[in-house]
């Protein structure tokens, strides 16, 4: 069986302007394979809710931040409105 001059895409005879994979071509049924596999994974992450169907994780709550004091300066400042030496 030498089907090297099959083409991989074969015009559908359901009066539409499709195509399908044709599975006389190797490069075709790989393409059969190829695309059952992925869909199958697919299916089961969306089923499984894993990878990119996975739910986002909850948010955290809230948290208030904590309210710090301003530290008093220590630097002698002298008498209010006269500089200091």
């Amino acid at each position: 069986m030498h089907h090297d001059d099959e083409p991989v895409f074969k015009r559908s005879k359901w009066g539409t302007n499709r195509y399908y994979y044709n599975p006389q071509n190797p490069v075709g049924l790989a393409l059969i394979v190829i695309t059952l596999l992925f869909v199958g994974t697919m299916l089961i992450l969306m089923a499984n809710r894993a990878g990119p169907f996975a739910a986002p994780p909850a948010p955290q709550p809230w948290k208030t931040p904590a309210y710090e004091h301003p530290k008093p300066s220590l630097q002698p400042t002298g008498t209010p409105g006269v500089g200091t030496p």
